[in-house]
Formats: structure tokens, sequence, C-alpha cells
């Protein structure tokens, strides 16, 4: 069984940078300061995008007849056809519902996706 102090070790140096790795007093400072402003960013603009993405998800839901995880299949496969950002599809998709139209590379790929998932037998 590992040492405890072992265990936190390789536990703290598992997501640090290589040039840190070396050094076996632990992380710099700075780096870490900045890896942590990083990733709470990153929380952040994730936390933002959530709810709009949840609703692109249920629209697909009800438009497509399918279930929470095959809208998710439908809305990544839609941001890569359409080589627009996830939550910029999204959003687009949501704002439909206020009046303008889906842009057509948008709407083309959708149509696509959708009509290619009921040709394939899903899961019940």
């Amino acid at each position: 069984m590992p040492e405890p102090d072992r265990v936190r070790r390789t536990a703290a140096t598992r997501n640090r940078p290589a040039d840190d790795a070396a050094d076996p007093s632990g992380p710099r400072p700075e780096a870490e300061l900045e890896r942590l402003r990083t990733e709470a960013a990153q929380l952040r603009q994730a936390l933002e995008f959530r709810p709009v993405i949840d609703q692109a998800r249920g629209v697909i839901m009800a438009v497509g007849r399918c279930t929470p995880e095959q809208a998710w299949q439908v809305l990544v496969a839609l941001s890569q056809h359409s080589n627009v950002k996830l939550h910029t599809v999204a959003r687009k998709l949501i704002d439909t519902a206020a009046d303008p139209p889906l842009p057509a590379p948008i709407r083309q790929a959708l149509g696509q996706i959708l009509r290619t998932r009921h040709r394939t037998p899903g899961p019940p």
C-alpha cells in the first residue's frame, strides 16, 4: 500500500505541466495560480453556456422525437457539420423561437442529421 504522502504527491502532480514535474518541491506558485485561473474561467464559461445548450437539446428532442442523449449527439454533429461552435449553434437554434429563421447552413445540416437519424434504428 502506498504511503499517504506519496499518494498526495502523485495526485498533486497528475495535471501539472512537465517543467514542474521535475521539481520535487511541487509546482511553482505562479504556474499553479495561472492553471487555477484558467480552470476557473473555463468552468464559468461552461456554466454560462449550459442553460442555452440544454434548451437547444430540448428543442431537438421535441422536433426530432429523440432521447436527451440522441439530442446531444445531434447537437454535436450539427456543430461539426456546420463548423460552428456548439454554444453558438445552440444559441441560434433557441433564437429561432423568437423570430429570425435559423441560418441556412445550420438549418440544412439539422435537416440532414435528423433525416439520417430517422433512417438509422436507435434504442427504443
